[in-house]
């Protein structure tokens, strides 16, 4: 019996010409289903703006800190190879205090390595630690770590239409210098937060069926827009994947 073997080169070759998947980890603002009846989340409508394969692991209730815990980012690490996106977006639900109950969510407020320790003896790590272990564990099998800023809650709920940029925003750039060159950052929260200022009132109070933090289909729609066109404005790694042209999607870069 003849046996082949196919030289390095062409093994390269083709191991260079596989399709990347994108991976997205995040909170219910991202997750199918969103936070409940007449919602969504964003990662739903993503697939739309590109040409590969996107695997939504997000999942309702999470933050940095319960997302690790659950060994969530170590699933997914398991499943990357070189070349893959990762996309990691919380800030929803990690805020809040450690005391006196610990809702296993909250992280350390802190935007280096501190530590706190819950009355049950837990230590927690802060947002940025949880993250930057998170993505390391991307990079480290050749994956491109995104790291995404929370979209904001409904930022007409007060008239005129704001936003502010939470503490999680520079942490998350914090993220991307912790890890280096295999990580980038989209400032989502402000790409939307401009959105709906342009849209007004009435559009954007009418993207919240249900409270003022998940968005109706339609919304989460705009808000998966509006994350590609920061992939665009910012020449991520990922843009050539983009079905979208930066004009076609409203609003500008920042």
């Amino acid at each position: 019996m003849l046996s082949y073997v196919l030289p390095l080169s062409a093994v390269l070759a083709s191991l260079s010409m596989a399709t990347p998947t994108v991976y997205l980890a995040g909170d219910s603002t991202m997750a199918k289903g969103g936070g409940g009846t007449g919602t969504e989340g964003w990662g739903v409508f993503l697939p739309y703006s590109l040409t590969i394969p996107v695997v939504n692991n997000a999942i309702g209730g999470r933050s940095a800190r319960s997302f690790s815990d659950e060994g969530r980012f170590t699933a997914i690490a398991a499943k990357v190879v070189s070349g893959d996106f990762v996309i990691i977006e919380f800030g929803h639900n990690d805020g809040g205090s450690l005391t006196p109950t610990d809702n296993g969510r909250s992280d350390c407020v802190g935007a280096g390595s501190e530590t706190c320790t819950t009355t049950a003896g837990v230590v927690v790590q802060t947002y940025p630690t949880y993250l930057t272990a998170a993505a390391k564990l991307m990079t480290a099998k050749g994956a491109n770590v995104i790291i995404s800023s929370p979209t904001p809650d409904n930022s007409c709920e007060t008239v005129p239409c704001s936003y502010t940029a939470p503490r999680f925003t520079g942490y998350c750039e914090i993220v991307v210098t912790n890890v280096g060159s295999k990580a980038s950052f989209v400032d989502h929260g402000q790409y939307v937060g401009n959105r709906y200022i342009a849209l007004g009132a009435t559009a954007t109070d009418a993207f919240y069926p249900i409270d003022h933090t998940h968005t109706s289909p339609l919304g989460a729609t705009s808000v998966a827009g509006q994350f590609v066109k920061g992939l665009l404005c910012n020449n991520s790694p990922l843009a050539q994947y983009v079905k979208n042209t930066t004009a076609s999607i409203p609003g500008s870069c920042v």
